[in-house]
């Protein structure tokens, strides 16, 4: 007698964690830091930004800030005259990424030094099994 085993569908990684495509569009590497330097500081242009984040190059700032204005989440205004003058503010579907970034401080104070603490376990634990 074949017995046929039912193999659930593998679901599409979107799917399998609904907040996979949000993280992708706000946690990325240059992101965050800009978020929060037009949250926190408010209206900045782009040389206040690159001088407020000083490890990032400009061509990233650029390709990062048109990201997130076609993300909706900067709004870019210029400013006409010689020279042009660009601003760039967070948006209001920016701004409501406040509560999320607040969680993430808070749980970051209160958990970073565990998660250090953690891999310092970790080294310790792999250092003794490499000597074994």
């Amino acid at each position: 007698m074949d017995s046929e085993v039912e193999v659930a569908p593998v679901p599409h990684p979107e799917e399998a964690c609904p907040i996979g495509p949000v993280v992708e569009i706000v946690f990325s590497r240059w992101t965050t830091p800009i978020l929060w330097t037009l949250h926190a500081c408010g209206r900045q242009r782009f040389g206040e930004l690159e001088r407020r984040i000083v490890t990032i190059t400009p061509k990233v700032l650029t390709d990062t800030l048109r990201k997130l204005e076609r993300d909706g989440l900067v709004v870019r205004t210029s400013h006409p005259g010689v020279p042009a003058r660009v601003e760039y503010e967070i948006s209001e579907l920016g701004r409501s990424l406040a509560g999320v970034f607040e969680v993430l401080a808070n749980w970051s104070e209160d958990n970073l030094e565990k998660v250090q603490q953690a891999r310092l376990d970790y080294e310790d634990r792999t250092l003794v099994r490499v000597r074994r």
